[in-house]
């Protein structure tokens, strides 16, 4: 037993390590992450990136075997940089260890081709188990984002018309004031927001609003600066 372990041991020692790129904008995040996963011996961090433009830089110079990718980050976020080194290399193996637990997130990092999706709250063999199962062509998850992924994803069956009618409802706008900006009768703006109601499970205005921003909904929704008549 003693000599299997041995051998183990050095078989580990002469395998290629696996080279990681991370890619996060919070300095001291990073430089634990990095310092953190230097001590396993099958990990090289090859390079760091604080946002998403020097990540694919970097991607392109280093080529990574697998790129640790956050998903809030000035400049274009990491869904954003995400698509783009998919473009670049349809092969990228993508985690993304992020913060954010909101269900648009988790969904659109999926559909944009990332491997897995785990969580900073995670612990540290989990996520050196995240690493190996997405290296070796697995899908790896943190049980919170699991949880996300087994529930019904309501958001997805909002429309782009009622995502942006949402947008609307976050500033105050009446639905006589959605009409006359999105250049639809008063009803039907009615309509929309009794639609986004009732498919965000809320029972009224500020509830929806309030649950759009917990799942990621109107990160991308532009605010209207339009002033209002009689005001």
């Amino acid at each position: 037993m003693k000599a299997a372990s041995v051998r183990s041991r050095a078989a580990m020692a002469h395998a290629p390590r696996i080279r990681l790129l991370l890619v996060d904008d919070h300095p001291l995040m990073r430089a634990g992450l990095a310092n953190l996963l230097q001590t396993e011996p099958d990990f090289l961090v090859v390079a760091q990136a604080d946002d998403g433009e020097a990540a694919i830089d970097l991607y392109r110079t280093h080529k990574p075997d697998v790129c640790l990718l956050d998903v809030t980050m000035h400049g274009i976020d990491g869904i954003e940089t995400l698509r783009r080194l998919r473009h670049l290399d349809p092969a990228a193996c993508v985690l993304m260890l992020t913060s954010s637990e909101a269900p648009e997130d988790i969904a659109q990092s999926m559909k944009a081709g990332a491997c897995g999706y785990v969580t900073k709250t995670v612990r540290h063999e989990e996520l050196v188990k995240a690493i190996h199962d997405v290296h070796q062509g697995r899908r790896a998850v943190s049980a919170d984002v699991a949880e996300h992924l087994a529930a019904p994803a309501c958001s997805s069956s909002l429309s782009p018309r009622e995502i942006e009618v949402l947008g609307l409802m976050r500033e105050g706008f009446t639905n006589n004031e959605i009409g006359r900006l999105l250049g639809i009768s008063t009803r039907t703006a009615k309509a929309h927001v009794a639609a986004v109601i009732e498919k965000l499970g809320v029972g009224d205005r500020t509830q929806a609003v309030a649950r759009a921003f917990d799942l990621g909904l109107l990160r991308a929704v532009p605010a209207r600066s339009v002033a209002r008549k009689g005001r």
